[in-house]
């Protein structure tokens, strides 16, 4: 089952539930929620915290969800906020909820769920729009295969008593784990007002309940009667707490709805395909599907003379029939230059919100004219690369109907490769077909699957693979940047060379997983060329260094201790998100 989306749902845009509407008339509550650390900012990845059992540690990602706001009247009752929900998240700096058209007057308490109401919790995640924070795209907290949402996720390394670095991941989730907040907060809301709250994390994890990563243990999913889970649930009642409380005379920030760029006279709008089962993605605003510009970005992306010397085009390095991938360790320039990265797939890129492995791009018509470029690449200019369209018969007619005039310019290029790209998406594979009951696994891909989907935790008798922290949802994807134990030393330090903060050395975008089985090479530089050998590394191979991904140090040095007959299970479960069809159509 797919879905089709109109031109005029994707020209203008979604609105937000919450801080995205139009700007509204009456006053504002807004409510910011700072995460310190005993009273201090908190510094992420910064090995120097303790709990109360003094035992050091950092923190590496602290996600959250906000929902069921209540201001409490002087004479005892309760305004409520039914529809305000935010996802919080300290490493994007999201820490904000704006509640407009909040009646003026004098407040006494402000309560709020760290958390979701069941009905919430449970409902579908497919109709949210593409920047709703209950959108599993946006938040990367929904529950994977599990159902309902991750309430709070924190994470981050500690020192054990022989010194090494493990990893600590706590995640509350389920309905009875959803923590009701209540602060006495004396507000006059008259236009707009600001509420600031401390958020402190020492205090999640020290009191009332104090809790040891060598007593207690060092990650938690929130199975039932999880003592962790608990304890966090009665810590965080004492974690908020109001810091400052102001007025604000800025005019209210008015969400900008950009007009689409060079929209031609006439056009035909692209119906975008996808999966039923799919979050809805935040297609570009000013850059609609229209048939004429995806057709345009087609013959584009074959193009050799987007080269210097008319040998290479894009589909030279992200071939139809390996998924949009390269069946090369590294791929070789026009000039037959070897590159330093394996070439990514290009599937589902509608999801993404940053590019190449490193994520230096933020959009795709940024990252599409880079390897053009690149003199490793293609090599050419842009210059001449307008110069060599603008002559040629074939491609004035095309720009008219694209973009209105035959004029080419190096941003209608992007733009048209940005259209093309963003409707290559995959969503038919077996696995796709088994949710839908048209076919079923194999008894080998269900224990796949089933591996795949179920954490390793040896204290609560769980023994999975632990895949689906990274590589969750239908997508098989998340928007994050992870250090997987490739090297403890890195010759390519990764998205390190992008933020230059030494916490991010080592790690590189999560690729999806969908048509994986004939995406290889893989990893970053195409160190193991099958799935057999990925699946071993994960199982054995992992190293440690101050930038593992928690969710892999908290396992036994090597990685998650897997059978031969589990591996060759989980080898055939990746193998059912194969999507014939895709590499067929293209």
């Amino acid at each position: 089952m797919s879905r089709h989306f109109p031109i005029t749902a994707l020209v203008a845009g979604f609105a937000l539930l919450l801080g995205a509407a139009n700007p509204v008339a009456g006053a504002v509550l807004e409510m910011v929620m700072s995460p310190r650390m005993s009273g201090e900012t908190v510094q992420p990845a910064s090995l120097r915290y303790q709990t109360s059992a003094n035992e050091t540690f950092s923190v590496t990602r602290v996600s959250y969800l906000v929902s069921e706001v209540g201001l409490q009247r002087n004479d005892g009752t309760w305004l409520e906020c039914s529809n305000a929900i935010a996802w919080m998240d300290l490493e994007q700096n999201r820490d904000s909820l704006r509640l407009p058209e909040i009646p003026a007057g004098e407040y006494c308490s402000v309560r709020f769920l760290v958390g979701l109401p069941p009905a919430v919790n449970r409902a579908s995640i497919t109709n949210y729009p593409a920047s709703h924070p209950l959108n599993p795209d946006v938040n990367g907290l929904y529950w994977s295969w599990q159902g309902g949402y991750i309430f709070l996720a924190m994470e981050g390394l500690w020192r054990n008593a022989a010194g090494e670095l493990d990893g600590w991941a706590y995640h509350l989730a389920r309905d009875t784990n959803s923590t009701r907040i209540t602060l006495a907060a004396p507000l006059v809301i008259t236009n707009e007002t600001r509420l600031e709250l401390d958020f402190d994390l020492a205090a999640v994890l020290n009191a009332p309940r104090p809790l040891s990563f060598v007593k207690d243990g060092s990650s938690t999913h929130s199975r039932d009667g999880d003592p962790i889970s608990a304890a966090l649930v009665k810590n965080l009642t004492g974690a908020f707490r109001v810091h400052r409380i102001s007025q604000l005379t800025d005019a209210e920030i008015a969400i900008a709805h950009p007009k689409p760029l060079y929209l031609p006279a006439t056009y035909t709008p692209y119906a975008f395909q996808m999966s039923a089962t799919f979050p809805i993605p935040d297609l570009p605003r000013d850059n609609p599907l229209l048939t004429e510009r995806v057709e345009l970005g087609r013959k584009l992306f074959f193009d050799t003379r987007l080269s210097v010397n008319g040998r290479q085009s894009c589909s030279t390095c992200h071939q139809p029939q390996s998924g949009f991938s390269e069946a090369k360790k590294v791929s070789t320039g026009a000039a037959d230059q070897p590159g330093t990265r394996n070439a990514m797939t290009l599937v589902n890129l509608a999801w993404k919100k940053s590019f190449f492995w490193d994520g230096r791009a933020a959009s795709l018509r940024e990252q599409v004219l880079q390897p053009i470029q690149n003199p490793i690449e293609m090599h050419e200019t842009l210059t001449n690369v307008v110069s060599k369209l603008t002559r040629a018969d074939d491609y004035a007619a095309l720009f008219a109907k694209a973009f209105g005039t035959p004029e080419v310019t190096a941003e209608k290029v992007s733009l048209a490769l940005e259209n093309y790209l963003l409707t290559l998406t995959s969503f038919n594979a077996k696995f796709d077909r088994v949710l839908r009951g048209e076919e079923q696994f194999t008894a080998e891909e269900q224990r796949g699957f089933e591996l795949f989907s179920t954490e390793y935790d040896p204290r609560r008798g769980q023994y999975g693979a632990d895949c689906f922290h990274c590589h969750g949802g239908p997508l098989f994807q998340s928007q994050g940047f992870a250090n997987n134990g490739l090297d403890d030393h890195f010759a390519d330090i990764g998205r390190g060379k992008v933020t230059g903060k030494a916490s991010d050395n080592g790690k590189f975008a999560v690729p999806s997983l969908r048509n994986v089985a004939t995406t290889g090479p893989y990893m970053h530089d195409g160190r193991f060329a099958t799935l057999s050998e990925v699946v071993e590394h994960y199982a054995h191979g992992v190293k440690r260094s101050p930038t593992l991904d928690p969710n892999l140090a908290k396992h036994p040095d090597g990685g998650v201790p897997l059978s031969p007959t589990d591996q060759r299970a989980l080898v055939a479960f990746l193998s059912t998100l194969t999507d014939t069809q895709f590499t067929a159509t293209y």
